[in-house]
């Protein structure tokens, strides 16, 4: 095992070892993001936890409750510090509403959480057999790691898709093979990792703490526009965070080959 995968695997081990259930203080978190490159457009993204914990190749489900209200999240980003999750969910557990119909403003609340089976989150992954969406791109790192743990959630159950970023801007939306450990990079129909426009696959946040639902990457695009010159605009950050290190990828092989 190389050592990047080596300290992949050790930190999933530390996390696994970590107390299954608690008090944490729970933080509203508006825009969606995916550290291990879990596709937004395929997955509910109003139902994410965002905690400091290394994401686990197992352990990528919880539970959270308060005031007698309860959902299950996924795990599938790292934050800095926070319990954050998403704010449709925060603003549920908190109020008992659904933050597009009477959002709430607030900090951080005292909620009870434990680490469920994967299987309780099937309902928030849209893909055929309730597959975790990754990126084909942008998720191996990831991925490779979960494969070296023989029986993990992850190794047994992952789609990979030729998009490029978790919230689905570019790309081909179309799934890929990956023949591991013989190959390292996915065979997709179309070229792996091509920053073509992807407009059929929108990703929406709800704002905090107006409720609005907006493109996720835009400056305040509302949901139902689909403007392409839009979406160009306003996901240039997305680009130059996704799209060049694979860009620099592929020039890097065709110079060395």
């Amino acid at each position: 095992m190389s050592l990047p995968l080596l300290l992949w695997a050790l930190l999933s081990a530390a996390t696994r070892a970590s107390a299954a259930s608690g008090t944490i203080w729970a933080t509203p978190h508006d825009s969606y993001s995916s550290s291990v490159g879990v596709l937004g457009c395929k997955i509910d993204t109003d139902r994410v936890a965002y905690w400091p914990d290394s994401i686990d190749c197992s352990n990528i489900c919880v539970s959270v409750s308060y005031g007698g209200r309860q959902l299950h999240l996924l795990r599938i980003d790292q934050s800095g510090g926070a319990h954050d999750m998403s704010y449709d969910a925060w603003n549920y557990l908190y109020t008992g509403y659904s933050a597009t119909s009477k959002p709430t403003a607030g900090g951080a609340v005292a909620m009870e959480y434990s680490d469920v089976d994967a299987s309780e989150c099937a309902g928030l992954i849209k893909t055929k057999g309730g597959r975790l969406p990754l990126s084909a791109s942008n998720s191996m790192n990831f991925l490779a790691s979960c494969l070296e743990q023989s029986g993990s959630w992850v190794a047994e159950n992952y789609v990979l898709y030729n998009i490029l970023d978790p919230i689905c801007s570019y790309g081909y939306d179309e799934t890929c093979n990956l023949d591991f450990p013989a190959q390292n990079q996915a065979q997709c129909p179309n070229p792996l990792g091509t920053p073509v426009a992807l407009t059929t696959a929108p990703v929406y946040n709800i704002r905090y703490p107006t409720g609005e639902k907006v493109l996720a990457g835009s400056s305040g695009q509302q949901a139902g526009s689909t403007s392409v010159a839009s979406r160009r605009g306003g996901q240039a950050g997305v680009w130059a965070a996704w799209v060049v290190p694979v860009v620099a990828w592929q020039v890097l092989r065709v110079y060395n080959s």
